[in-house]
């Protein structure tokens, strides 16, 4: 079924000028946005792809998520509700704010500059993930294993004093550790701009 047609606030047109600056959205652009399925799918879809996509294949795949089903099995009104949808309504608005470059003459849709403005709100398999639980735990898992074998003696391990291995253990956490506060000091810098850029 085709999804009901919102409109953005005037606001819009204000925020996407001809100006060279970097362009900026309210949160209210954003959260309207974001409040469509339909377009949250076309982020979706557009991140994984990292490249340029047709509006015939992205309208397919999407109707195909709709439908649960395959793109083999769509029938051809189930990809034309979503293909009209993407062409008249979601698309030209995206574009307008900045967040999709669309070709429409063409066909042709690629991520634009304010993309990043509302990936910040979604939760996708292609957003960022913090790992560093994992890596913690791995670290641990393999210092615990290299102390147990020193301890029972094992070949290559019994040979070293178990408090150069504990040293080694220590360092290697604390190097861990001052590239994680670097990792996530250098993300708070990138979240920062964006966050400049909502109004």
């Amino acid at each position: 079924m085709m999804s009901s047609i919102d409109t953005l606030p005037e606001e819009i047109t204000a925020v996407t000028g001809d100006g060279e600056e970097d362009q900026t959205l309210s949160k209210d652009v954003i959260f309207e946005l974001l409040k469509n399925r339909r377009r949250r799918e076309v982020l979706a879809y557009l991140l994984e792809a990292e490249e340029t996509v047709t509006l015939g294949e992205l309208a397919e795949q999407i109707a195909a998520w709709e439908n649960d089903t395959d793109v083999n099995a769509l029938s051809s009104d189930q990809r034309k509700r979503v293909y009209v949808a993407l062409y008249q309504t979601h698309l030209p608005k995206m574009d307008d704010a900045g967040i999709v470059d669309y070709d429409q003459d063409r066909g042709l849709i690629t991520l634009a500059d304010n993309a990043d403005l509302l990936v910040m709100y979604l939760d996708t398999d292609t957003h960022r993930r913090d790992r560093w639980d994992r890596i913690y735990a791995s670290v641990s898992v393999l210092a615990t294993a290299v102390l147990a074998g020193a301890m029972v003696g094992f070949p290559g391990l019994a040979a070293l004093p178990l408090g150069i291995l504990a040293t080694f253990v220590v360092a290697t956490f604390l190097v861990l550790s001052g590239v994680h506060v670097l990792v996530n000091h250098r993300f708070q810098q990138v979240v920062d701009g964006k966050l400049e850029r909502i109004g």
